[in-house]
């Protein structure tokens, strides 16, 4: 996504990318941000809280028009849990949301994909 702003950006077209992996699109340099502490994939908030998603979605508007400097980041005033637990089930080696066997299914189709690009047919 913060590629595909920068492309539009540099024809023309003003962007603002709304998101949670703040290191990695900041890093890439977008001209406007809004950040989220939210998992992956909730960047605008919680599912089904039309009022943080409102509130969400309006700093990217306001940041669009407001933003006198490239590369602005905003921080969105949500937690998505006060106690910060969501993390160490995201951010871990484990796979907490896959069972055993769903578990051994996954690592097979990684070897049988490593195999298969290591021979040069993937």
């Amino acid at each position: 996504m913060s590629l595909a702003a920068r492309h539009f950006e540099a024809n023309g077209i003003p962007t603002v990318v709304i998101g949670c992996a703040r290191d990695i699109v900041e890093h890439c340099g977008v001209p406007r941000f809004v950040f989220s502490d939210f998992p992956l994939g909730s960047p605008c908030g919680k599912p089904f809280e039309p009022a943080m998603l409102r509130v969400i979605g309006g700093l990217g508007l306001d940041l669009l028009a407001r933003a006198v400097a490239p590369r602005t980041t905003v921080e969105a005033p949500y937690e998505w849990s006060p106690d910060h637990s969501w993390k160490d089930r995201v951010f871990s080696k484990d796979q907490p949301f896959l069972d055993e066997a769903s578990t051994e299914r996954w690592l097979q189709r990684k070897e049988a994909y490593r195999e298969k690009k290591a021979a040069g047919t993937a």
